[in-house]
């Protein structure tokens, strides 16, 4: 969805092989709220920046969904190239994630009270790129606990999260990724999952 303002996606269940929501450049004023997606690729704002002139993408407020089976559980995903771009005000609160491969993927960003399981031991990964760090990203009260053997972690590579509250796993904790790819590769260079 793009070039939207004022959408409401409430009490709906998403089942597909590709983002449950996507949400496109010039969106503005969404709720997203009792969702229950998966199988998919979770809830996605982006990608962004890939191409010129894309409108900014403000005020999506995602609450109260629960995401399950899919390779992404609430993600932002942008591209690090000439083209610039807005997002802020994004807020993502009260979400369930089961069985993620992949989880809790710019300004003024709040993950609030997650809470859930993740396929994989790497439970939260922010990934940005050196030239345009993101500012102002919250997390509270987040409890993602891996089904594995070993303990969740969360990656973080050009943030500071702001934090409060629980926090499980703790935020940055793992190892430090790779820089991002260089632009040329054609893979995007800055992606949040949780």
């Amino acid at each position: 969805m793009g070039e939207s303002e004022g959408v409401n996606i409430i009490a709906s269940d998403i089942k597909t092989g590709d983002d449950c929501i996507s949400i496109g450049d010039g969106t503005k004023n969404m709720v997203l709220k009792e969702v229950t997606c998966g199988p998919g690729h979770g809830i996605s704002i982006g990608s962004l920046g890939k191409f010129q002139n894309e409108e900014p993408v403000e005020e999506i407020k995602v609450s109260n969904c629960t995401i399950t089976n899919t390779s992404n559980g609430a993600r932002i995903k942008t591209w690090s190239v000439e083209h610039g771009g807005a997002v802020s005000e994004i807020h993502f609160e009260d979400i369930t994630m089961n069985n993620e491969e992949s989880k809790v993927k710019l300004s003024n960003i709040s993950f609030k009270n997650i809470r859930g399981t993740s396929a994989l031991s790497e439970a939260i990964k922010f990934i940005c790129s050196g030239s345009s760090p993101w500012q102002n990203v919250e997390l509270a009260d987040i409890d993602i606990k891996h089904n594995g053997a070993e303990p969740a972690t969360s990656q973080c590579l050009n943030v500071k999260p702001i934090t409060s509250g629980k926090l499980n796993p703790i935020p940055c904790s793992g190892p430090v990724p790779k820089t991002p790819s260089a632009t040329a590769s054609g893979i995007p260079t800055n992606s949040m999952q949780l």
